[in-house]
């Protein structure tokens, strides 16, 4: 397939970009460059390009593509709530009308990257599967609910939209992001000794690898058109459901010498939700999120103590609301995130 991959100069599409080459697609990127030079290690292998700001992506971008995989977006929850008008205009508005183009175009298969955090205070102890209801409980879930929402109304005999629900991301990209949560908790045991948690630990968080995340993405591009069209997936693996005092105790084996502090201070975080990820297993015979929380920890501490992370980048390039505040301030972008 000739594939448009939005986004592929982030933190998920530069690990994805080569696994769609790698099955054998054409990939064209899209992205605005807000990221691109936030890398650790040698610099990644992109493919072509096209520069542009998703908001201003041009009707004629969108000509010749089989299929789009759209990642581009405003990420993580802080952002989102600092910048609420801009997570809608460029998370929904953007994204709805980017499908819109696609169709238009004659583009078959539309791929968007959802988020399991639309369950947001699922609450309980049972499995959240996709008929649950969604309850966001941020800006940035709440975008990804529209979309999906809107995206859907288009649904047609020749346009087949599918929402991929990802887990929480974790391990390590060449583009990295500290500001989840696991990538989080390792740089802090890497550069401190310490795994500091904010919050009392006891919210459940579903977690997957950003390889298992692409490699589902891989999967749904060349399904059968029925086992996929207008559905809904969450990406992950029921083993990766963990709480954040796990993933901080999972943390401190994977570092020697690393202490845990769960400090409370922050109290109870309304976010808590378990998930079910039977339904893409069923849709896909022979996909199934295979990385555990463990290997990515020691995946990540590895990474961090071969290429040298330090605290400076840690704290200000690779994470997301930092870095875009460090950029405004120095006049690369205006208070839209428009470079200038």
């Amino acid at each position: 397939m000739r594939v448009l991959l939005t986004g592929h100069q982030g933190y998920l599409g530069t690990v994805m970009s080569p696994v769609l080459a790698g099955a054998g697609h054409e990939v064209t990127g899209l992205d605005s460059g807000l990221f691109a030079d936030c890398v650790l290690g040698p610099p990644p292998d992109d493919p072509q390009g096209l520069a542009v700001d998703l908001r201003e992506v041009p009707a004629e971008a969108l000509a010749g593509f089989d299929a789009v995989v759209h990642l581009a977006a405003l990420s993580n929850d802080p952002l989102g709530s600092l910048a609420p008008e801009l997570t809608y205009d460029i998370n929904y508005h953007a994204s709805v009308r980017l499908a819109r183009l696609a169709r238009d175009a004659g583009v078959r298969r539309f791929l968007y990257a959802s988020t399991c955090s639309v369950y947001g205070a699922a609450g309980g102890d049972d499995l959240v599967a996709e008929e649950a209801p969604l309850r966001p409980v941020t800006p940035y879930a709440e975008s990804k609910v529209r979309v999906e929402d809107e995206v859907l109304k288009l649904a047609d005999a020749d346009f087949s939209p599918v929402f991929l629900r990802n887990a929480t991301a974790f391990g390590f990209s060449p583009r990295l992001r500290a500001d989840i949560v696991l990538n989080n908790l390792v740089g802090h045991a890497h550069l401190s000794g310490e795994v500091r948690v904010l919050s009392d630990g006891t919210p459940w968080r579903p977690l997957v690898h950003a390889l298992d995340i692409a490699e589902a993405f891989a999967a749904v591009l060349t399904a059968p058109r029925e086992a996929v069209h207008g559905e809904a997936f969450n990406v992950g693996t029921e083993q990766n459901n963990v709480t954040v005092a796990g993933i901080a105790a999972t943390v401190v084996e994977a570092v020697p010498g690393a202490t845990l502090a769960i400090t409370g201070e922050t109290g109870a975080d309304p976010r808590s939700y378990r998930v079910d990820f039977s339904r893409i297993r069923a849709a896909l015979p022979g996909y199934e999120a295979r990385r555990s929380v463990k290997e990515g920890a020691l995946e990540l501490i590895d990474a961090y103590r071969r290429h040298g992370l330090t605290r400076q980048d840690f704290e200000r390039r690779f994470t997301r609301l930092a870095r875009l505040s460090d950029r405004r301030a120095a006049g690369t972008v205006d208070d839209r995130l428009m470079p200038s």
